[in-house]
């Protein structure tokens, strides 16, 4: 399948899920404002440790902020389109593997699904040098950095098609979602949010 007729499914025609939401404002969410404490916290008991993230599941990928989805390896569908599964607790997988010296690893993930915001959407509030990390079926953890945030309108993106989702160049992460303006039909949402990340040790 090209990367052109790849691009018509990630314009992510509505669904009966797909709803608008308030999640979904047309300008990217702002980081939270950083809050500063006078006061001094006492250090932990002895014997005591901060607490660490949750240990990442084999098939899942991690977003900057910590959501989690798992990952489906999908196909395309007879229009050319991208299947993502619904809901918002899994992901669509497609193209090179996350190993590969080459080629996009696209992840495709639902905005929101009846009224639940989903971990993609932290999408809109990616910003360059975060990291998000992938664990293979075998247990295998990849990283990558961001390195590109994109917010494209949803008839622009086959014209980014190639360089966005293509097999050649190098190696790269590309996640996808929706949001902007609720506009329904087979639209849905007016924009897509697109983030490229680059291979990390």
């Amino acid at each position: 399948m090209t990367a052109i007729g790849l691009a018509a499914v990630l314009a992510f025609a509505a669904r009966a899920g797909e709803v608008p939401g308030a999640a979904m404002a047309a300008t990217p969410v702002s980081p939270a404002a950083t809050v500063t404490s006078t006061s001094q916290s006492a250090p932990p008991s002895p014997g005591t440790q901060a607490s660490k993230p949750a240990a990442q599941s084999p098939g899942t990928v991690r977003l900057p902020k910590g959501g989690t989805a798992e990952l489906v390896h999908s196909g395309i569908d007879s229009h050319g389109a991208l299947e993502v599964p619904n809901g918002v607790g899994k992901a669509a997988l497609w193209g090179a593997g996350l190993d590969a010296a080459s080629g996009a690893t696209l992840l495709a993930g639902h905005i929101n699904w009846d009224g639940v915001t989903g971990p993609f959407a932290e999408l809109w509030g990616a910003e360059k040098g975060q990291l998000v990390s992938v664990v293979d079926a075998a247990g295998q953890t990849h990283r990558y950095l961001v390195s590109e945030v994109l917010t494209l309108d949803k008839n622009t993106l086959p014209g980014r098609a190639a360089d966005l989702f293509g097999q050649t160049g190098p190696h790269r992460l590309v996640l996808v979602t929706c949001g902007g303006q609720w506009v329904g039909g087979s639209l849905g949402y007016d924009q897509n949010r697109v983030v490229v990340a680059v291979p990390t040790a």
